[in-house]
């Protein structure tokens, strides 16, 4: 990625992971965050057009999918859902999945990778830790 918005933080995830509300619930605190609808394209680095300083990706089992919405696909559409996500995965700075989590532990654990990316001071590119927090 050749340049970033600072600032943004770009959310990406399977379907009823919890993007749109994590989204709303950063936002409400002043953080500049934006729903990336990468689980529905075809374009595997749809995410990077966004330009995001910081990526998240959201994850959830289809049980916890069928618990928060009726859905009315099976493993195999999660599955490409995930595979839509690969690239968006392989360059996040947090992978999260939101099984079992709250939506304030969400939120938490964002708010605070964020904060611990800032401070390391680290451009994007160089991120030690991309993906594994």
């Amino acid at each position: 990625m050749d340049q970033v918005r600072p600032g943004l933080i770009g959310v990406v995830g399977v379907c009823a992971s919890g993007k749109t509300t994590l989204v709303n619930g950063l936002k409400a605190l002043g953080y500049q965050a934006r729903n990336i609808p990468q689980e529905h394209s075809v374009v595997p680095g749809l995410w990077r057009r966004y330009q995001p300083e910081f990526l998240v990706m959201l994850d959830a089992t289809l049980p916890t999918i069928r618990a928060r919405r009726p859905v009315a696909w099976g493993e195999e559409r999660l599955a490409e859902q995930r595979q839509r996500l690969a690239s968006a995965r392989s360059h996040c700075h947090l992978y999260l999945p939101t099984d079992g989590l709250s939506i304030d532990e969400v939120r938490e654990a964002v708010g605070e990778a964020f904060h611990r990316f800032r401070e390391q001071e680290v451009d994007y590119e160089g991120h030690p830790e991309r993906g594994q927090a």
